[in-house]
């Protein structure tokens, strides 16, 4: 008789539930730990199966983060629902590297230390959106503002929301990083007569502007250094 292919029909070693209790999550393969978060599978396959299907189409989680949800729908069994469960869960994981910036009691002594934490969520946007750090007057970050999306070409408006919500909060001095959808962090002169802007406009206000920074596809370059770096 063919064995029945419904979850429930497995040995618990082979349920991805069980592994990570009895394993842990960081013991679990990719399809693994995407077959939990997908729940169920389809009729006649189950989630590990859609789960390896998926991997199979995109490779890796992060290429599922750029990813379309029409190429989600090419799937056959995944539905709209799935689709959205996927695309939070990865939102959330980006999101997370941010809020660990913000839990360091450590000032920031290099850009590296700013990219590490910024990078993951910020190289595969699509459209160029900028952040600002505060930092206190020991260079410990407080906080992340996101400015609206937009461009260095929109630099006056930009510029004025940076500096409005660095003296609302008496911030005395912030990180500015943006990223490049194109991957390519290198500074346009759009990006050079912002920055040569914003740095007047602090010096002006009593404001430091520690750096900016622009990020690329693992790469990142920053004005203070006037270096392009990987990471």
């Amino acid at each position: 008789m063919e064995r029945k292919r419904s979850l429930k029909y497995w040995q618990d070693e082979e349920k991805p539930r069980e592994k990570l209790i009895k394993k842990g999550e960081h013991n679990l393969t990719d399809v693994d730990l995407l077959a939990i978060l997908l729940r169920s599978g389809t009729k006649g396959e189950t989630a590990i199966d859609l789960a390896r299907k998926i991997i199979n189409k995109f490779g890796c989680f992060r290429n599922m983060s750029h990813t379309s949800l029409n190429s989600f729908k090419e799937i056959k069994g995944l539905g709209i629902a799935k689709i959205c469960q996927i695309k939070a869960a990865i939102e959330i994981g980006r999101r997370m590297a941010e809020s660990e910036l913000i839990k360091r009691e450590k000032p920031l002594t290099s850009p590296d230390e700013v990219v590490k934490y910024i990078m993951p969520r910020m190289r595969d946007l699509k459209k160029e959106v900028f952040k600002v750090i505060h930092l206190d007057s020991k260079n410990r970050p407080i906080e992340i503002k996101e400015i609206e999306e937009g461009t260095v070409n929109q630099a006056n408006p930009i510029i004025r929301e940076i500096f409005y919500k660095a003296i609302e909060n008496f911030i005395p001095t912030i990180i500015c990083v943006h990223n490049h959808p194109s991957g390519d962090p290198t500074p346009s002169k759009e990006d050079i007569e912002f920055t040569k802007r914003l740095k007047e406009g602090g010096e002006i206000l009593g404001i430091n502007i520690l750096d900016h920074i622009i990020i690329g596809d693992n790469l990142y370059y920053s004005f203070a250094s006037g270096k392009i770096k990987d990471i």
